[in-house]
């Protein structure tokens, strides 16, 4: 996989590399310096993500925080962090919800790793698309400049992991990230419970179409 962003190889050649990143991080595309979910979003983890997101079976928060901890005590030297910080949701989506599923994530995770929990960090400042399923382009504009620190936020030169559910194109991490840099964090690092790869997600996008007609956007 890519060493920055955790992308999957297509091609073998590109994993013995003596960098082994992919297109968009050799180029630094990303605001983010690093990105890992726990699997593919697949059939079976698109309806967990779901249990947790719209049926608010918030219990799977805490599995999917367990999981999401696992991944960085296997690894210590490349988690090196300061504190926690969710992905928030807009004020009228969280109204609507009534609680931010990133939250129930990176709460039991901040607890997990002994690390500070900064949920008051960042604010989504403008809603997401009423449409469900959005193109690359779509989600991009959607996100560019939608999030910012909110007034006396401190992250100065800390090193922050910032935690969300899903991974589709990287384009939400990034506005975090660079949302996060702007007010002065030294690094952002992204870890996902799930990550949407072409080819290996077809049955999740499926289930996606299907909660949309039960739930709404």
């Amino acid at each position: 996989m890519c060493q920055s962003c955790g992308r999957p190889f297509v091609s073998p050649l590109a994993a013995d590399a003596i960098q082994p990143l992919c297109r968009l991080c050799r180029a630094q595309f990303y605001g983010f310096q690093r990105a890992r979910s726990y699997a593919v979003y697949d059939d079976a983890l698109s309806s967990a993500v779901v249990l947790l997101k719209y049926e608010g079976v918030r219990r799977l928060g805490e599995w999917f925080a367990a999981r999401l901890a696992e991944m960085v005590e296997r690894d210590p030297e490349a988690w090196q962090v300061d504190l926690v910080v969710p992905v928030p949701l807009h004020p009228d989506r969280l109204r609507e919800r009534g609680y931010n599923q990133a939250e129930l994530i990176a709460r039991p995770l901040a607890r997990r790793l002994g690390l500070k929990f900064g949920s008051y960090l960042l604010m989504r400042t403008r809603p997401r698309p009423s449409q469900l399923v959005l193109s690359r382009a779509e989600r991009w504009t959607s996100v560019r400049g939608a999030y910012a620190t909110r007034e006396g936020a401190r992250v100065d030169n800390l090193r922050v992991l910032l935690v969300d559910d899903v991974l589709t194109t990287g384009a939400t991490l990034d506005s975090c990230s660079r949302a996060l840099q702007k007010a002065g964090a030294a690094a952002v690092l992204g870890l996902t419970v799930a990550r949407v790869l072409p080819g290996w997600s077809r049955q999740g996008t499926r289930a996606r179409k299907q909660r949309s007609s039960t739930y709404g956007p």
